[in-house]
């Protein structure tokens, strides 16, 4: 994909086209999230992108609670190794150490990275 504007902005666009992607070093195989120039701490910058698995699991949880709905906040640990903050759609409680499988949903108008609990995987209940 050419560059639209920076890492983020490459990252939103494969999103439009229903793509979860990450970046990769090709040097060392380790992946990072969130889109970047430059590996944190390593700065290596011989990134690819490359199609995200989308199966992680829960590292943490808690729930935001409002006068008209509840919702849940996670992170989740994906099998490549970043973390990353969102939600499990379909749930207010989700607990820590859950599978769970990424999905694309338009949210506001702008697709987002959501999941959704892997079927037979749900951790024991909060």
């Amino acid at each position: 994909m050419d560059d639209l504007g920076g890492p983020e902005a490459e990252f939103r666009a494969y999103l439009g086209q229903g793509k979860f992607m990450l970046q990769r070093s090709k040097g060392t195989g380790k992946h990072t999230f969130y889109p970047r120039v430059a590996i944190p701490g390593t700065g290596e910058t011989d990134l690819e992108w490359v199609e995200a698995s989308g199966r992680g699991t829960v590292y943490a949880s808690t729930v935001n609670r409002g006068r008209d709905r509840s919702y849940n906040i996670v992170l989740v640990e994906l099998d490549e190794g970043p973390r990353l903050l969102s939600t499990v759609e379909g749930e207010v409680a989700v607990a820590i150490g859950t599978r769970v499988q990424a999905l694309i949903k338009q949210i506001e108008g702008e697709p987002e990275v959501i999941f959704k609990i892997e079927a037979g995987n749900r951790a024991d209940a909060l």
